[in-house]
């Protein structure tokens, strides 16, 4: 099911024109689907729901208070990877105790917050963090839930940038040192082992990687138990990926059989981190086409989104299907380019696309997951707004900065 499609020659996100949306909240603007999000996480709930576990959505994909509000509705817990992610939860209403905290430079002032807010567990990323977490929880009396997070050491087959469970990568223990980490902390009284976590990247279309994955996980949890370290949970990440350009990624219900399978006579309560499969294809960025500029054999179709407003394109020349808002038939070849003074300020090269005017909108698809995250203030433009539609009405969920709001805290 799409929740972007046209209606007499009109693109809407569900029940919404979107150059409706454009009109009254202006461009570029970044539009989501409640209902597209809605229906990712009831699917990832029922493919699990033979057994014991709890989706924690991962909020650095898309953090705004009004998704993680409504995420918490429907009972998703989170995974965050820092203080203020954390407190975008809490603040929406989530629950401290459904939460786990990835992420491998955790602060102490982060590890007091999280120990204070009663988080689920901490995955931890290195001996040096365990024993500052030990450290912590000791001065401030509390004892702190930790999950290691293993390396498996499996390529999962994605972009270099977005792959975390090899060797080569920051994230994540060796198996075998791990093992020693274990065992070396399972006598601390600062400390309760709970699980054994593994995340080998994201944006993965193919089973096999996790496949390899779960069976070293599986190995690694018996070897344990061998040894008197019964645990509760296994957090297997996320990472599951969607279609920007015609990939087949499996779907939810696939990727539980597998690791329901590999896991069920485990007895552990799984912990999933989905995040880009929830929001991803639920949003679409709005932006104006300003100019249409011709140089030699190329045709540039500038717009008034920049790298600032959506930057994997930059970042990971990461590709997005563009939609004319008003349904065209005519194609042309172009780049779609925006106002940011960097050469790698664009959003499409070389690409057969609707032929744009100037004063036309575009769609930018795909863009619910590490779209407005990733954003910023660079050549000082105000960020976006959001809006968020629910069948036939939107709200804004962010309103668009001012010029104001870029020196607010600057004396």
């Amino acid at each position: 099911m799409h929740f972007f499609a046209y209606a007499s020659g009109r693109l809407r996100c569900e029940d919404v024109p979107l150059d409706e949306i454009a009109r009254d909240v202006g461009t570029p603007v970044y539009v989501y689907s409640e209902a597209a999000m809605h229906r990712q996480v009831q699917l990832f709930t029922d493919a699990f729901q033979k057994v014991p576990h709890l989706i924690c959505y991962a909020v650095k994909a898309n953090s705004n208070l009004s998704v993680i509000r409504r995420l918490a509705d429907w009972g998703a817990g989170f995974e965050v990877v820092s203080g203020g992610e954390l407190f975008r939860v809490l603040r929406a209403g989530g629950s401290g105790n459904k939460v786990v905290f990835d992420g491998p430079g955790k602060t102490v002032e982060e590890i007091r917050y999280a120990l204070d807010s009663d988080i689920l567990f901490f995955n931890v990323e290195s001996a040096a963090e365990a024993d500052l977490i030990v450290a912590t929880a000791r001065e401030t009396g509390k004892r702190a839930r930790v999950s290691l997070r293993t390396n498996p050491d499996v390529d999962p087959g994605t972009h270099p940038y977005i792959s975390t469970g090899m060797r080569e990568h920051k994230f994540g223990i060796a198996l075998e040192e791990a093992h020693e980490l274990y065992l070396r902390l399972r006598d601390r009284p600062e400390i309760e082992l709970v699980g054994v976590t593994c995340h080998i990247g994201s944006q993965i279309t193919q089973l096999e990687p996790y496949r390899d994955a779960i069976e070293s996980l599986r190995t690694f949890v018996t070897t344990l138990r061998q040894e008197g370290i019964s645990l509760r949970y296994l957090d297997f990440g996320g990472g599951l990926g969607i279609a920007y350009n015609g990939e087949e990624p499996p779907s939810a219900s696939r990727y539980a059989q597998l690791v329901i399978e590999a896991t069920k006579d485990l007895g552990l309560t799984l912990i999933l981190e989905p995040g880009r499969i929830i929001v991803g294809n639920a949003g679409t960025l709005v932006t104006r086409v300003t100019f249409i500029k011709n140089q030699g054999s190329k045709r540039f179709i500038i717009v008034d989104a920049g790298m600032n407003d959506l930057m994997r394109p930059a970042l990971y020349g990461s590709h997005h299907q563009i939609w004319s808002v008003s349904q065209k038939t005519s194609t042309q070849v172009a780049d779609v380019v925006g106002p940011i003074c960097e050469s790698s300020d664009f959003i499409a090269r070389n690409r057969e696309l609707p032929s744009f005017e100037p004063g036309d909108l575009a769609a930018v698809m795909s863009t619910g997951a590490y779209g407005f995250s990733l954003s910023s203030n660079y050549n000082s433009r105000p960020r976006v707004a959001e809006v968020l539609v629910r069948g036939s009405r939107y709200e804004v969920i962010r309103r668009r900065e001012t010029y104001e709001d870029l020196i607010r805290l600057e004396l």
